[in-house]
């Protein structure tokens, strides 16, 4: 009896230290693909390799135009933070459903921004077009400019996997990937 509650323990323990285990999020450029193994360079020169497993979800981002986006469409806004306060975009996603409604610290930085909301207006100011994203609870105003990187989630493959493409994965514990959103080679 006392093993048995030795052992029911230890099985509890395990498992409420993986379930408290939280995804990991990396960001990088894709140095190569094996079909099997991601290997990842980060934004300062870390290698890291990933599994990709049967489970692992790909999305393409896939370019398109500034003037595709539209009031109602739900987008996912990366913003650098001004000293005065203002947000500038220089990414921008249009997610086919909402996802993480609201606005925070990306990558737990002060002077960048992630807003996941509704476009609610969108017109031109002097460096650019001003879009006012909506969410529950609050509302932004990001300034757009021409040069911002903007596109829309579609399905992806591990053909989209090739050496030279940015990507944004999100990994577990044991280094397989849950999701992986990967854009266009960069030229």
């Amino acid at each position: 009896m006392r093993a048995a509650r030795l052992a029911f323990t230890l099985v509890f323990a395990l498992a409420c230290a993986a379930a408290q285990a939280q995804p990991t999020r990396v960001r990088g450029t894709i140095s190569a693909f094996d079909g099997k193994v991601l290997s990842v360079r980060d934004a300062g020169g870390a290698a890291l390799q990933v599994q990709i497993g049967e489970k692992s979800q790909i999305v393409f981002t896939k370019p398109m135009a500034l003037s595709d986006i539209r009031p109602g469409d739900f987008l996912a806004v990366s913003s650098h933070k001004r000293a005065d306060g203002s947000l500038t975009a220089y990414e921008v996603r249009r997610f086919p459903k909402p996802l993480n409604p609201g606005h925070r610290p990306l990558d737990g930085r002060d002077d960048q921004t992630m807003t996941n909301a509704t476009v609610g207006a969108m017109v031109q100011a002097a460096n650019g077009r001003e879009l006012t994203m909506t969410y529950e609870g609050g509302a932004q105003k990001i300034v757009l400019p021409e040069n911002a990187s903007i596109s829309t989630l579609v399905p992806g493959s591990r053909e989209h996997l090739v050496p030279g493409a940015p990507v944004n994965l999100t990994v577990d514990a044991a280094r397989v990937a849950l999701r992986i959103q990967v854009g266009p080679r960069k030229p």
